[in-house]
């Protein structure tokens, strides 16, 4: 069994996954190399798939990766597939997800040709693009900061990135955001992050924003939101997805469905690097089994 590990060259050591999850795929009995998806010189057929784990420069070179993905799943499997991948580097996908019924914090979105001047009015908003992560190009404001908040939309929207504005939700402040990994639709373990956007922080031109992480145990609500929202994708059961949620009044809302190249904190749960890897080797067996 041979598995493709897939990077970047930017981001090459910086994946704190990295390590457990190829470790625990060689006692699972996995080949697993790991290797840049910029890199010319890989021979992608020569895995049998090819799962993508931080490709964190992808919202600098989309339509380029696409053509990677797209080139990729020709000549080999890939984990998470292209239709799933091409769906979540957008953040429309949110818009998807709350018309069937996920509790999504509220979104409002601009296009290249829209008026910035257009954001919504709320007392304390973030305003970001809709093709990124790791926070980058993401900037917290307040009301009175209207014109720098215009300001920022309007050089996204200028260089032909869409934008999405929504309300900060002040719980996270105390609470911080809940992550919660599922590996083939079954929860594997949760994870807390402190909050990251800080009132008056410059949006970071980093690949991510340094997160603050510790484990913990998901409340039952969050449970639920988050398997509503597996259960609203579009796709079928995938190898892997992690959900992130921010706490507000009305109950835990989702800010993030991950499904395309998400940090899974391996290191952060007892035995989850293993159960990532028991849930790799079965699909590499079911497709062996199906292509000899």
């Amino acid at each position: 069994m041979k598995l493709g590990l897939a990077t970047a060259i930017a981001s090459l050591g910086q994946d704190g996954d990295m390590d457990s999850l190829r470790a625990a795929c060689q006692a699972a009995g996995i080949d697993a190399s790991i290797v840049a998806w910029d890199d010319p010189t890989v021979s992608w057929a020569r895995f049998d798939a090819v799962l993508l784990r931080s490709p964190w420069d992808y919202m600098d070179r989309l339509p380029e990766f696409l053509a990677w993905c797209d080139r990729v799943a020709t000549l080999t499997r890939l984990w998470n597939p292209t239709e799933v991948v091409r769906w979540n580097t957008d953040k429309h996908y949110l818009g998807d997800l709350a018309a069937r019924g996920v509790p999504v914090i509220e979104s409002h979105y601009l296009a290249p040709g829209d008026d910035p001047a257009a954001l919504p009015d709320l007392a304390e908003f973030v305003v970001k693009p809709c093709v990124g992560a790791g926070s980058r190009d993401a900037q917290r404001y307040r009301r009175e900061d209207r014109d720098a908040a215009i300001a920022h939309a309007r050089r996204l929207l200028d260089a032909g990135r869409h934008v999405l504005v929504q309300p900060y939700l002040h719980a996270v402040d105390s609470d911080g955001e809940t992550a919660l990994l599922f590996f083939e639709g079954r929860f594997s373990h949760a994870i807390r992050k402190a909050p990251l956007l800080r009132r008056g922080q410059q949006p970071t031109r980093a690949l991510f924003n340094q997160d603050y992480i510790q484990p913990r145990d998901p409340s039952s609500a969050e449970l639920a939101v988050a398997e509503k929202a597996l259960a609203a994708l579009p796709f079928g059961p995938l190898t892997y997805a992690r959900v992130d949620l921010l706490p507000s009044a009305e109950g835990p809302k989702l800010l993030e469905l991950e499904v395309t190249e998400p940090s899974l904190f391996l290191p952060y749960a007892d035995g989850a690097a293993t159960r990532f890897a028991t849930t790799l080797r079965t699909r590499l067996t079911t497709l062996l089994a199906s292509n000899p």
